[in-house]
């Protein structure tokens, strides 16, 4: 992992998180914390409930039991908009961009006023650390191809200037140039003060771009 985060005080809290889906329970008494500016990997195999635990930090999936604070405030029993006007991103695996809409048109779907300390987003500043967009203004989610999807998912939601983000598995299934890409952006965001929690199956993916991990095995956490 890449080392010490440049703050002591806690971003995101997860505190004994249960959750599932209907009868069957996926998660069971996570507990993890995300530091100021720090990249923290949520590390585990596929099923091994990552997905499961990001959707219920965000809201797309309620907990059972459990305590879920962004810079302090409680986010738990909240609606995923209130969460995300609160200053908590999410990019979903399976790249949710509006295909009918061009790239300029999805980043301003996302689009936030800049809030206090996070940094603010600009188009400009987005086609720089996803240089692959910059070419793509005008053409249209469908007509791109899954790593330029992935990219637009990622600029999107950055676009919404927030102060952490929840990243879900944003090396799968890419070519390695994309990866790199990927990676190069994750970093830019820890450079600029971002705090993200990434899912993540691949070690060496996350040891390149995280402080430190949390490793996740049918649900729980096994260690830290």
């Amino acid at each position: 992992m890449r080392g010490c985060a440049r703050s002591t005080l806690a971003t995101l809290e997860v505190r004994g998180l249960d959750a599932g889906y209907g009868p069957a329970q996926v998660l069971f008494d996570v507990a993890l914390e995300v530091r100021e500016g720090e990249v923290v990997a949520l590390l585990g195999r596929n099923g091994a409930g990552k997905s499961t635990t990001l959707k219920a930090i965000m809201g797309l999936l309620p907990s059972r039991s459990g305590e879920v604070a962004l810079n302090g405030e409680s986010i738990s029993h909240r609606e995923p908009y209130e969460i995300a006007r609160l200053g908590l991103g999410y990019v979903p695996e399976d790249r949710r961009i509006f295909t009918d809409l061009t790239v300029t048109e999805n980043l301003e779907v996302g689009r936030q006023p800049p809030r206090g300390a996070a940094p603010a987003w600009t188009d400009e500043r987005l086609f720089a650390i996803f240089p692959a967009l910059a070419g793509l203004r005008e053409r249209r989610g469908a007509r791109m191809s899954g790593g330029e999807q992935q990219m637009l998912c990622f600029a999107r939601t950055l676009a919404g200037n927030p102060r952490a983000i929840l990243l879900d598995e944003p090396s799968e299934g890419l070519a390695p140039v994309v990866v790199e890409q990927v990676a190069k952006a994750i970093v830019e965001l820890k450079r600029s003060g971002v705090t993200v929690l990434l899912a993540e199956q691949s070690r060496h993916f996350a040891g390149r771009v995280a402080d430190r991990a949390y490793i996740l095995e049918k649900g729980v956490i096994s260690k830290a």
